[in-house]
């Protein structure tokens, strides 16, 4: 099953044989982590980007003050990792970790790297799924600078409805950039 979602995922974009699918999969583990466990670490290395197969976690940025900033939330047929990290091979600036207990399939830059040049059509996919991130980023962007706390959190709900409950409103706050006062405030 944990294995199948990536399958899915992947002919949304381009067709892979049998025999595609499990040279592709040779590349990637299977991780499975508590609920509360980090992935990433501010300041360690982020040596694995995410597909999650079962689960639920955040992605996020704690300023000086010690306030959290939720850029990403990442459940089933999501990817989820510190890019800069990643790619560059940097120290993360992002931490991860699970709100619920968590599956996914892991794959190093190595390996991605490695994927991409014996396999096309997951260079392909990377780069659709990619270029697909940039979008949303700058979609998210556009919502914070331009639109008032209920109409972000109307955008959430009808983007992820499935989110709605299985985020503590909390999270929910810190990811749309207003208080969890303000949050409880709007008509939810």
């Amino acid at each position: 099953m944990t294995e199948q979602l990536l399958r899915k995922q992947i002919e949304a974009i381009v067709k892979l044989t049998d025999e595609e699918f499990q040279f592709v999969v040779g590349y990637f583990e299977i991780k499975n982590y508590r609920k509360n466990q980090y992935l990433v670490q501010a300041g360690a290395a982020a040596p694995l980007d995410h597909f999650v197969t079962s689960g639920l976690l955040k992605s996020y940025f704690i300023d000086e003050d010690g306030k959290e900033h939720i850029l990403q939330f990442a459940m089933e047929d999501w990817w989820i990792s510190d890019p800069q990290a990643y790619h560059n091979r940097l120290p993360a600036t992002l931490n991860i970790d699970c709100i619920e207990d968590t599956t996914a399939l892991a794959i190093t830059i190595d390996n991605r790297e490695a994927l991409c040049y014996e396999c096309k059509k997951m260079e392909y996919f990377f780069m659709k799924k990619t270029t697909a991130g940039y979008i949303a980023l700058q979609k998210r962007i556009l919502s914070l600078m331009s639109q008032n706390s209920e109409d972000r959190y109307r955008q959430f709900e009808e983007l992820y409805p499935v989110l709605i409950n299985r985020i503590p409103k909390k999270l929910i706050a810190s990811y749309l950039g207003v208080s969890r006062e303000t949050l409880s405030r709007l008509s939810i």
